[in-house]
Formats: structure tokens, sequence, C-alpha cells
């Protein structure tokens, strides 16, 4: 049931995404008068890019509703007697103060056994910072202020807005090249096969087009996963700055140690859309190139070294 719950929130925020772009292709198109789909590479490329920027920051604008529904957080109110809940706010609200904060986030807890947190949102303004059960269980007052404090980095940072900026042009390359491969290839099959149905000319552009954007993307992924683990370490400095380098070295030590331990189970449903914004992620060999965040050795290391400044 959680499952089909997350499938149908994914279904409908591509369709938003899909009515929203296509509205704005439409404005632009009209108020300009510009014909977007007749203006040879340049017209081409003017529409990717606003296909890839407008689908990326309409998910960034979703982003705080998708991530309450996709893993049903459950927002704290500020003025809670809950004492759980009295002492996540109040870390996270002097963290933020300290970080210098004028408007407090969003906070709120999801269940999960994985100990793990993140932040997102659109703004700082409209910032959301949720823990996880497993991380209130299982972690100290000092490892619960390192990773909050490594959370409202992110937030202060700008870091949501940053990749969102990165994915919209990577978007936009993946299309615009797989378009541009998509017509060669089309154009040499016409040049032998000139009486091609209407249709199946139709069905075999879209296979070709789909099968050569999915391989751009998956290559587009190692340049954003590139810039999300170098953004890790920054946050990691901000985390040690708003809290203190030992209690950022305990909360990484913490999840290092929590790693050699079998993964939750939630973890084995699927890929994570929020991994990039998690404070840590798992991955090894080859896949280290699509990893989202450096290892845990690399961060412990650069903090007990005191060079994670130079890391970013």
């Amino acid at each position: 049931m959680t499952y089909l719950k997350r499938f149908g929130y994914f279904i409908i925020t591509g369709i938003l995404v899909a009515i929203t772009v296509q509205f704005v292709v439409s404005f632009i198109g009209g108020f300009f008068g510009i014909n977007l789909t007749s203006g040879g590479y340049a017209g081409l490329f003017t529409l990717c890019l606003i296909y890839g920027m407008v689908g990326s920051f309409i998910s960034l604008q979703l982003s705080r509703w998708m991530a309450k529904r996709f893993h049903g957080v459950q927002v704290i109110d500020p003025n809670t007697t809950n004492p759980g809940q009295r002492s996540l706010i109040d870390k996270v609200y002097r963290i933020a103060r300290n970080a210098g904060m004028d408007v407090m986030p969003e906070v709120g807890y999801y269940e999960s056994a994985d100990v793990n947190a993140f932040a997102t949102g659109p703004s700082k303004k409209r910032s959301l910072v949720a823990v996880s059960t497993g991380l209130m269980n299982n972690m100290s007052e000092a490892e619960q202020e390192g990773v909050l404090a490594h959370e409202i980095s992110h937030i202060v940072n700008g870091d949501m807005v940053t990749l969102t900026l990165i994915q919209g042009v990577v978007n936009a390359f993946a299309m615009f090249i797989a378009q541009i491969i998509t017509m060669a290839v089309m154009n040499a099959i016409r040049s032998k096969d000139d009486d091609r149905p209407g249709f199946g000319d139709f069905m075999l552009r879209q296979m070709i087009y789909s099968v050569v954007s999915i391989v751009f993307t998956i290559l587009g992924s190692i340049i954003v996963n590139y810039f999300s683990r170098q953004r890790e370490f920054r946050a990691d400095a901000g985390g040690a700055r708003y809290s203190s380098p030992d209690k950022m070295t305990a909360a990484l030590l913490k999840l290092q140690k929590m790693h050699v331990l079998p993964p939750a189970k939630e973890e084995q449903e699927g890929p994570d859309k929020l991994a990039t914004l998690k404070i840590f992620g798992k991955s090894s060999g080859f896949s280290a190139l699509f990893m989202t965040h450096p290892p845990l050795e690399e961060r412990i290391a650069a903090l007990r070294n005191r060079t994670y400044s130079m890391s970013v």
C-alpha cells in the first residue's frame, strides 16, 4: 500500500510538471511570437532548456510536499509539549538561529529504522528538516546536533536550488542530444526506406529517443552526483561550525558504525528520490560514480584533519 501511494504521488507530480511546462512553452511562443518547434537547433535547444529547467524548478517547489507524502513525514507543532519532539524542535531552532536563519524551518519526523535525516524545500523560508525515528532512537544528543547542523547547513548554503539548476541544465542537454541523435538515425533509415508507415515511423522515433534519452540521463547523473558529493563536504564544514567539529565527527562515526549493519527493510524497496538530501548514502565500486555522498571515511578524515573547508 505504501509503495502504491508513493507511485500515485509520483504520477500526480509528473502530470503537474508536464502540464506546467507545456503552458510555459505555449506562453513564451505566443507572447514573443516564437515557434520553438521550428527554430532549428537553436529553437530545439531552447525548448529542451525550458523543459529541463522548468521541470526541475517545479519539482523543487513541490519538494516539501513530496517529502511529506513519500516518507510520511509528521510535521511537529512548534508549540508541542511532547518531551522528545520539544527537544528536537529546540535543537533545530537553536542551530538555525546560530546559522543566521530568520525564519525557522518546519521540523518533522518519519517512521524508519534507517538512521538518517534530510533537508528540503524551495527556499530558506520554506524549508523542512526531517529525521527518522531510527536516528532519534539510536543517536545521542550530541550526535543528533551534528546531523541537524549538517542539514541546516544545506539550507543556508542554498544547496537545493544549486542542485536544481545543475539538474535542469543536465536534463536539457540530455534531451537535446537525444533529439539530435534520433533525427540522425531516422534520416538514415528514411534514406533507405521512404515508404515507412506513419505510425511505425512515430513508434520507432519514440523508441530511439527513449533509449538515447535514458542513456544520456544516466551519464548526466554522474555530473549531478559529483556536485552533490562536493556539497556534502561543505555541509559537513557548516555542521562543524554550527554545532562543533567534535559533534559533527561523532555523528559521522555513528553513521559509519550503523553502516555495517544490514540495511533497513524500506531501503530495499527502490531508489530514494531524496537521497541527495540525506545525511549519507551507500555505494561502492563502479557505482561510486553515482554516489550522492562521499565515503564516510573521507568525510571523517576531512573533519579530523580540519581540511573540510578545502574539500568544497
